[in-house]
């Protein structure tokens, strides 16, 4: 059993798999995502909070750490098409991502992945693995994977990304249900990624 820290949670698509032998603490600060979070995984502790700062305060308590924090400024699809071609405003990167994979490269004791969607520039500081869309950085090493998405996922509509995902939201009523469920790690990968960090 371990205690888990998973940041940035959403509706836990990294999480699905996990089993239900680890205690898993969830940090969303979206009130009504983290109430999807709590519907699916009702044993998970779930703390609405910016989980950023949450890392930052309570790193040394976890066996294992994941975060995913936001992606979309870094997206090489939000700059080559939404920012190109859609009129979406250009935004600086968010930095978080990089300053968390800094901070527990040199503080954490304990297993830690951190990840993100391929960007549009040249790595800042390069990545440990590159499964499918997504990159990982992490203190152990990934094992190799073809787990790939079912469907493209940029045209997917909410029906087939919750059969890739393993979800049903239709019984909740919340905003943006394609965004969030886009937003999901792939259940495998998420398994995949806690057994290389068991070793397995």
């Amino acid at each position: 059993m371990m205690e888990i820290l998973n940041l940035y949670a959403g509706i836990g698509g990294n999480r699905k798999l996990w089993g239900k032998e680890h205690k898993v603490t969830a940090v969303e600060n979206n009130p009504d995502i983290a109430e999807i979070y709590k519907k699916i995984f009702p044993k998970d502790e779930v703390i609405i909070e910016d989980a950023h700062e949450f890392l930052l305060k309570n790193f040394k308590k976890f066996d294992f750490i994941w975060s995913s924090p936001p992606c979309q400024t870094h997206s090489s699809f939000r700059k080559n098409i939404c920012v190109a071609f859609r009129g979406t405003k250009p935004k600086y990167p968010d930095m978080k991502l990089y300053e968390e994979i800094l901070f527990l490269q040199g503080h954490a004791k304990c297993k830690w992945v951190v990840e993100n969607v391929k960007p549009y520039y040249k790595f800042l500081i390069e990545p440990s693995a590159i499964i499918d869309r997504h990159l990982f950085w992490s203190n152990f090493k990934i094992k190799e994977s073809k787990i790939k998405r079912e469907y493209w996922i940029r045209h997917s509509q909410i029906k087939q990304l919750q059969e890739m995902h393993g979800f049903n939201l239709s019984k909740f009523k919340i905003k943006d249900k394609r965004q969030i469920l886009r937003n999901c790690v792939l259940p495998k990968l998420g398994k995949h990624i806690l057994r290389s960090a068991n070793g397995n």
